[in-house]
C-alpha cells in the first residue's frame, strides 16, 4: 500500500474514534442534564415576588376560584431553579436514581417524599423518611395538602407548587 493510502486510512479511524467519543459525550450530557433548568437568578427573582399572590385569583364576581398547579419549582438547594411539570401521575423525590426528582442532599433519604394528585388538589406525604418532610411550618406523618404557593421542606431543599402565570 501508498503512504498516501496508510495516511488515509489512520486518518478515517481517527475521526471514527472521535465521533464515538464525542456521541458518548452527548449521550451522558442528556442524561444527567435532562431535567429543564431555568436561569437560576431569574427563578429566585420570581420566587420571591410570587411569594405573596401564590395563593390563588378573585374572580371578577368576587367568587375565589382555586387555581391547579402546572409545575414544581426548586426554590433552594443544589437544584434551585429547577422546574418540572405536573401531569396526572405522582412525583416521587428522593436520592435514589429512580425517584422523578433526584436531590443531591445529605438530609434526603432515598425515597423521601411523594407529591400526588388526589380529588382535585396536590398532597405531599412522607416516605419514612430520617430527617422528615415540612409543609409551611409543620412536619408531616401523613397524605397532607399542599396549596399553592406553600413551600414544602426537604432537607436543604425547598420546593414550591406554582399555577399558571
Amino acid at each position: 500500500m501508498s503512504e498516501l493510502v496508510l495516511t488515509l486510512l489512520r486518518l478515517s479511524y481517527l475521526v471514527l474514534l472521535w465521533l464515538l467519543v464525542l456521541s458518548c459525550v452527548g449521550v451522558l450530557r442528556r442524561d444527567i442534564f435532562g431535567t429543564k433548568v431555568s436561569s437560576r437568578s431569574a427563578a429566585r427573582r420570581r420566587g420571591r415576588a410570587g411569594a405573596g399572590d401564590a395563593s390563588g385569583a378573585e374572580a371578577s364576581d368576587g367568587e375565589h376560584v382555586r387555581s391547579q398547579p402546572v409545575t414544581l419549582v426548586v426554590l433552594e438547594g443544589p437544584l434551585a431553579g429547577t422546574t418540572l411539570e405536573l401531569r396526572t401521575s405522582a412525583v416521587l423525590i428522593g436520592r435514589a436514581p429512580s425517584c422523578t426528582l433526584v436531590v443531591d442532599d445529605d438530609y434526603a433519604s432515598g425515597r423521601h417524599t411523594r407529591i400526588f394528585p388526589h380529588d382535585g388538589g396536590w398532597y405531599a406525604e412522607d416516605l419514612g423518611s430520617t430527617n422528615g418532610t415540612w409543609v409551611g411550618e409543620e412536619r408531616i406523618d401523613g397524605p397532607t395538602p399542599v396549596p399553592l404557593g406553600m413551600q414544602v421542606t426537604i432537607g436543604r431543599t425547598v420546593l414550591e407548587l406554582r399555577g399558571r402565570p
